[in-house]
């Protein structure tokens, strides 16, 4: 199970979008299409439930239903890493439901309060851990000061604990981390995805995330075949086409990070644009933009 698990992170870990209604109602119609579209273009690996899903405005019956949603899209085809946090009890029923329903790992997110400690983190994650043995569990790691020796410990201690998405914004802080954490113990996933996906492959990220691949699966397929097979120069071509695109999604502070997917997917009649507050749909003078970069992907 934990070659198969590891091989899983080791590749494009698609973040899908949840696509709304014009009610504001989860578009579950849309939301199996959009999945069928990344697994049909050869996407492996899916986590519902993550970022560029919009986790933080969903109610725990639609994140819940999200992961069965995909588990049901994917039908073997692609392995479900489902996104559960909150606090404890929330993050451990969420575990167990995705357990109980097919997916095959967790990742936690970051936990959301304004008083981490090291030894905190540690229980947090421990806690979830310990509560699904049976799946492999992923923390979220946005957090420059949690050092390489926590993480170290919480993986001495919970076996299942298989792989790390790393997001904070420094190649040579990730490197440090990693070498400090045990860089062959876990697979590490760039968590800031495409745009940092060459410089964390680099300091030994053998995956990374994405939420582009909802619009361009073959262009993030094509980047991580290019840094799997050495071929650096093409790598860092397909990383400029890609370049534009991502620094949208990363201005003033990501306030538009999933605005700008979904904008892709409406230019393209896969979606409606509609985001949930705090996001917002993209400007009128930002749209003509976003759907100038998907033609010229060719998509």
């Amino acid at each position: 199970m934990t070659d198969a698990l590891r091989a899983a992170l080791a590749d494009v870990v698609a973040i899908p979008v949840t696509p709304f209604a014009e009610d504001g109602a989860v578009d579950e119609k849309a939301q199996r299409a959009l999945l069928r579209l990344l697994i049909d273009n050869g996407v492996t690996t899916l986590t519902p439930g993550g970022n560029t899903g919009e986790y933080y405005t969903l109610t725990p019956e639609e994140r819940m239903r999200a992961v069965e949603v995909t588990v049901e899209e994917a039908a073997g085809r692609a392995v479900v890493v489902a996104g559960v946090g909150q606090e404890i009890p929330s993050a451990v029923t969420a575990a167990r439901h995705a357990a109980a329903v097919g997916a095959r790992l967790v990742m936690v997110h970051q936990p959301v309060h304004p008083y981490v400690s090291q030894g905190g983190w540690i229980d947090y994650h421990r806690a979830v851990a310990d509560a699904v043995p049976e799946l492999g569990v992923v923390p979220y790691i946005r957090d420059p000061r949690l050092t390489g020796d926590a993480l170290a410990e919480l993986g001495g201690r919970c076996p299942n604990v298989v792989g790390v998405k790393y997001a904070v914004p420094d190649a040579a802080v990730f490197a440090a981390f990693a070498h400090d954490a045990g860089l062959d113990r876990f697979v590490w996933v760039a968590g800031l995805a495409e745009l940092y996906a060459p410089a964390y492959w680099a300091c030994g990220a053998t995956g990374f995330t994405s939420g582009l691949v909802n619009v361009a699966p073959a262009l993030s397929l094509a980047l991580r075949d290019a840094l799997r097979e050495g071929r650096y120069e093409d790598a860092m071509r397909r990383w400029e086409q890609i370049r534009p695109f991502e620094e949208l999604r990363a201005r003033d502070h990501s306030a538009n990070n999933v605005s700008v997917v979904k904008e892709a997917l409406a230019s393209l009649g896969l979606c409606r644009r509609d985001v949930r507050p705090p996001s917002r749909t993209l400007p009128e003078d930002q749209r003509a933009r976003v759907a100038a970069l998907v033609r010229g992907w060719g998509v």
